[in-house]
Formats: C-alpha cells, structure tokens, sequence
C-alpha cells in the first residue's frame, strides 16, 4: 500500500499547487491603478495611513492594486521621465495624473507644461492605461492671464485625448483654512475623505470598466 500512498500525497500536493496558483492568478488579475502625482497625493504633511490615496486602497477592499508612485516636489518634467519604467513595472490598467502643481509654482510655461502631460497620457495610453486626469489650481502669483492659461491646459488635454477629468482636485477644501495645513497650500488628514470623495465617482467608472464590481453607494 505504499504506493497508493505516494500517490494519494502526489495528487494531494499538485492540488494543493493548482489551489495556490488560482489564487495567485486570481490576485494578479485585478486591475491596477497607478497614481502618479505630487505632494498633494504623497500625504504631504500627515500620516501617510491618512492620504486620499491610502483612503482608496481602503475602499477598493482588495478588488484593484493601487500604487501610489507619488512625490513631494514633483513636476511634470519628473513625472514624465519616470512613467514609462513604472508603466513597465506595474503594467497599470489605469493611470491617475495628478501632477501641475508645483509647475505652476516656478512659472513654467504652460505649453510645456502641456507637452509633459501629452507626453504622459500617450505613453499610458500605448501602454494599454486608460488616463483620469486630476486638475489643480494655482495661486495668482504670476498674475491672472498665467494662471487662466495654466488651468486651461486640463481641459485641453482632456478633449485632445478624450479623457476623464476632475476639474479640480481640492474641491470644497482650498477655500476652506480648517481643511489647509499652515502654508495654505496641502491638505489637512481631515480633507483626505473629501479629496477621495471628489476623485471618486469617476474613478469608479473608470473601474467599473475594467471588470470591478462596485457598491452603488460608497
């Protein structure tokens, strides 16, 4: 009978396998999103537990992989140098671009700005991602006509590209001293639910289309 027991363990392991391998190909085909952003999606100035983006890997409850490739002090010339390794890397489904902020900060044209953001939204695009763009405002520091200028880049590049928008990321918060840290410029840990809740109802369309089974009501 020793045989039969051999038998019985070798079936019983390459069970065992096949079970550990569904569950690993069941993992792996949840879609990812890839948030490429800067400080305000870095948890600037809070625990990171406490950032929007932490809130949505919470909320998603396992059924995408978010990663947060987010940086204090990025710009969008940053951003584009280290998104075709990431879109490499972690072969996101979707990609979330939030990134201007600190361009508008140093003045930077905004036809460059432009260029850098296309550049990015074609390489996810060729990558197979779709794209939701994450506006943002800037202070008036170099006058009214750059900042309309600047702005309006977002709403450019969302129709050249036919893409999804949030036009603007701080929404309810920017205005608001209670919600702001003291430089007026990130977000306390008590705007990240809001700042979730504003990037939220077209994050999951977006989602939904990639096969995500959502609660009608978050």
């Amino acid at each position: 009978m020793l045989w039969f027991s051999k038998l019985w363990f070798s079936r019983l392991s390459l069970s065992i396998l096949l079970v550990a391998a569904a569950g690993v190909a069941q993992a792996d085909s949840r879609p990812v999103v890839l948030v490429m952003g800067d400080s305000l999606s870095a948890a600037y100035g809070i625990e990171q537990e406490r950032g929007w983006v932490s809130l949505l890997q919470t909320r998603l409850d396992g059924k995408a992989q978010v990663v947060n490739a987010s940086i204090s002090g990025e710009t969008s010339s940053g951003g584009a140098s280290r998104l075709p390794e990431l879109l490499g890397q972690h072969e996101p489904d979707i990609v979330l671009l939030e990134l201007g902020g600190n361009d508008g900060l140093r003045g930077l044209p905004p036809r460059q700005f432009e260029a850098n953001m296309a550049g990015m939204i074609e390489a996810s695009h060729e990558a197979g991602a779709d794209v939701l763009l994450l506006g943002i405002d800037i202070p008036p520091n170099y006058g009214q006509a750059y900042r309309d200028a600047f702005t309006s880049v977002y709403t450019r590049l969302a129709d050249e590209f036919d893409l999804t928008l949030v036009p603007f990321l701080l929404e309810g918060i920017a205005l608001d001293d209670s919600l702001m840290q003291s430089d007026g410029i990130h977000p306390t840990a008590s705007a990240q639910p809001i700042i979730l809740d504003n990037v939220w109802p077209e994050l999951a369309t977006l989602l939904a289309d990639s096969g995500v089974s959502l609660a009608k009501a978050e």
